[in-house]
């Protein structure tokens, strides 16, 4: 008997861990890792929040529970941009 060929892989994004300090993401096959120290606004979140959001458009990662939208270029680089208002 031979096995079926596998379907199309549908998974573009995830979120892979959850510690203390941060948070991991996969995105089409790339791996961030997100601190709190740099990202704040998910320190508190839980982790349904945190796991909840959508890619929008290219490279725009969007938490609706959150209201909070970050492109992939904050994400790998969060000391080019300021994130924090005062």
């Amino acid at each position: 008997m031979k096995s079926l060929k596998n379907g199309k892989n549908t998974s573009r994004a995830e979120v892979t861990n959850i510690s203390e300090h941060g948070f991991w993401m996969l995105i089409n096959g790339s791996e961030y890792f997100l601190p709190f120290e740099k990202f704040p606004w998910f320190a508190d979140a839980t982790i349904k929040q945190i796991s909840h959001f959508e890619i929008q458009g290219e490279g725009h990662v969007y938490w609706a529970d959150l209201d909070i939208d970050l492109s992939i270029k904050i994400i790998e680089n969060p000391d080019n941009y300021k994130l924090i208002s005062k």
